[in-house]
């Protein structure tokens, strides 16, 4: 879908990445909960999946990730450079996007651990050996 004059359909993409990289935050610790919590995290994902909290990401990676599947379909290295290019195109624009930032931060850590060349759903991790 055209969205615009030049530069538009870049804007978009960070709008995309923008709301993803909240959304696997909000993905991963629900997940991370509902197995602290002593819970079947497959069951409540299927119980939340079709509700609000509903996404692709949760439909799509969760899954992968309570499995222990991190291979990519985005690399956590592309992720990051993508989050790094919305962040300074939102501080031009004088907006502030601290959840963005926080994402941001939490996959840089995620890369320094090693998991740059795995998939997104990785920073699961992060929660499960907290």
């Amino acid at each position: 879908m055209r969205q615009g004059g030049a530069g538009a359909g870049q804007h978009t993409k960070m709008c995309n990445q923008i709301a993803i990289a909240t959304n696997m935050i909000g993905v991963c610790e629900a997940m991370a909960y509902a197995k602290r919590a002593g819970l079947d995290p497959f069951k409540v994902l299927e119980s939340i999946a079709k509700g609000a909290a509903g996404s692709w990401s949760l439909s799509n990676l969760a899954p992968r990730m309570l499995s222990g599947d991190f291979a990519p379909g985005f690399y956590v290295k592309h992720f990051i450079k993508d989050m790094k290019i919305a962040l300074e195109e939102a501080e031009r624009m004088n907006l502030p996007l601290p959840g963005l930032a926080l994402a941001k931060q939490l996959y840089e850590e995620l890369a320094q651990a090693g998991e740059e060349n795995s998939g997104t759903q990785a920073l699961y991790k992060r929660y499960v050996k907290a």
